[in-house]
């Protein structure tokens, strides 16, 4: 990771960061990319404010407007950090991210408890299934037992008493919007509906395949797509490599 970076990738949660990583160490061979990551413990309370405020001391050190990337729950922190600091950011680039980006996999989960007569594994097993699209019985006992424990230290403000919605903040910022055509958490439908909100100059891009974690099966195909978003907005594509254009012509071809 670059000590000056231009991109920071969001994560909230100490389970799902191992999603996160082929991506950033893919990006890394393109872009100054760095990873932040804000941690609570099971006791602590869940609180946007708190890690919007550590995220802003974090930015004030780079000194400089940043491109932020987020995925679920960090998406919606990405998007109340442009909101409330505008000047800091360059661009956002959200993943998963529906129009109303309170709606996460934790408000899914919850809603299923609700909704379904069955037991915490059950539902656990099915959610799994729907976030990551495996059928081997092995993954699905090991993912169980992974969003159990992410549960515990989620930032997202859902529980079982309450969901929240969250009206759609617009931000000045350029936005990129991606989503997987076969995430069955939040699915097309509601990703399409941020046409009436785009600017002329963001992006929403679909992922063919993927489920919800679509950013960590397709990495190299996100990373091909964010690359050109950036290098866009960039007029002398100063967020890359001085070998860029080497890379890049080769890029497509892996």
């Amino acid at each position: 990771m670059f000590k000056n970076p231009e991109i920071i990738w969001l994560n909230t949660n100490r389970y799902l960061l191992r999603f996160n990583l082929p991506i950033i160490k893919y990006l890394s061979n393109f872009v100054n990319i760095a990873h932040w990551e804000y941690q609570q413990n099971e006791d602590e309370g869940t609180s946007l404010d708190v890690a919007i405020k550590l995220l802003d001391d974090y930015l004030s050190l780079i000194n400089k407007p940043v491109h932020l990337v987020g995925h679920s729950t960090c998406g919606l922190l990405g998007l109340w950090y442009a909101h409330k600091y505008p000047e800091k950011v360059k661009s956002l680039s959200i993943l998963g991210v529906g129009v109303n980006p309170a709606f996460d996999w934790v408000s899914y989960y919850y809603m299923m408890r609700s909704n379904l007569s069955c037991s915490k594994e059950v539902i656990l097993a099915r959610l799994a299934k729907h976030l990551f699209g495996y059928q081997n019985p092995y993954y699905q006992k090991a993912f169980v037992k992974l969003l159990e424990r992410a549960l515990l230290y989620s930032l997202s403000p859902h529980s079982l008493y309450q969901r929240f919605n969250l009206p759609m903040g617009t931000i000045s910022q350029p936005l990129m919007i991606c989503g997987s055509k076969n995430d069955q958490i939040v699915c097309w439908e509601e990703m399409e509906r941020w046409q009436c909100h785009l600017k002329p100059e963001d992006y929403l891009w679909q992922c063919p395949t993927g489920e919800h974690f679509f950013h960590h099966f397709q990495y190299k195909l996100l990373a091909e797509e964010m690359i050109k978003f950036w290098s866009l907005l960039s007029e002398n594509q100063s967020i890359c490599s001085n070998n860029y254009q080497d890379k890049i012509s080769s890029f497509s071809s892996i």
